[in-house]
């Protein structure tokens, strides 16, 4: 799985961090505040924010922010 992970651009890393919280977005704009729509908003956030916070420990992260040490030269 990990692996899946690291083969993806990085729009379609955004788009999977994204995705998502923006569906439990909508299913709230169309079920109104409810406990189900509440719970998905909870999941979509932590689920962004574990890929935000775990992004820079990927090997290829941690090989871009590398780098830029030599792009900024």
């Amino acid at each position: 799985m990990l692996s899946l992970l690291e083969d993806l651009s990085p729009h379609a890393r955004v788009a999977t961090a994204v995705t998502p919280f923006v569906a439990a977005m909508l299913l709230r704009l169309l079920l109104g505040k409810n406990r189900l729509t509440r719970a998905l908003i909870s999941l979509g956030t932590m689920w962004f924010a574990i890929n935000v916070l775990a992004a820079p420990y990927s090997e290829r992260m941690r090989q871009d922010i590398v780098d830029l040490q030599y792009i900024f030269r």
